[in-house]
């Protein structure tokens, strides 16, 4: 009797917790996946990248990956990994990585802060993005979440500038939406392939252009 009715209470704690330990093993199973794949995609591009080469880059099996797939999610996910360190639709300034950043209310502080950290998310994504365009072009599911994904890049940069105006870093008066889109354009990850990748620029000389132009642009003299 007394054992009986102690067997449930003694095994009910490990139900928790075995479920929790199989979400944290699949949440790294799927980091590695999207790391490989990105990995992967960045080196062959999207077309030339099969589900086969993503399993032996993160070391796992062929039916894993497609359980993470399809392989077009899987190019969404690598690039937002690579990105901002998680996947999601979520705005940059909700990432834990960005969180130290929005804390700065100097502004000149805030905006090294920001372009340092674009210009080091650019460093791990210019090759992913080039391939992720190209997809675009070819495949239309691939198109419509590079579409989307340049609407949250503007919306980002959206509120990039709406904080450099609550900062006094620009005039409260400026064209906002013009001035987000210029700075998607001058900050965007095919500024540092075209400069780094392609024309040999350190990313110390990068980052210095990226800073000073971004001033000549967007701040008050």
């Amino acid at each position: 009797m007394s054992a009986s009715s102690s067997s449930p209470s003694a095994s009910a704690p490990s139900r928790p917790y075995r479920s929790t330990l199989r979400a944290e093993q699949a949440a790294h199973t799927r980091r590695r996946i999207l790391e490989a794949a990105a990995d992967c995609f960045a080196e062959c591009g999207y077309a030339g990248t099969s589900l086969g080469d993503i399993a032996t880059r993160a070391s796992v099996s062929v039916e894993t990956v497609k359980l993470n797939g399809p392989k077009r999610n899987l190019l969404l996910g690598a690039f937002e990994q690579a990105f901002t360190g998680t996947e999601g639709p979520e705005s940059v300034t909700a990432r834990e990585s960005a969180a130290e950043i929005l804390t700065l209310t100097d502004g000149e502080r805030f905006l090294d802060g920001l372009v340092h950290w674009v210009a080091q998310a650019n460093a791990r994504t210019s090759a992913l993005w080039v391939g992720f365009v190209s997809a675009g072009a070819s495949d239309p599911h691939v198109g419509a979440a590079l579409s989307e994904l340049l609407e949250r890049r503007r919306a980002d940069y959206r509120g990039a500038v709406e904080a450099l105006v609550e900062r006094d870093m620009v005039p409260v008066d400026v064209d906002r939406d013009d001035l987000a889109d210029a700075l998607s354009f001058l900050m965007s990850p095919e500024g540092h392939d075209q400069l780094v990748r392609r024309s040999g620029w350190t990313m110390e000389h990068y980052e210095d252009w990226l800073g000073s132009t971004v001033r000549r642009l967007a701040v008050r003299a």
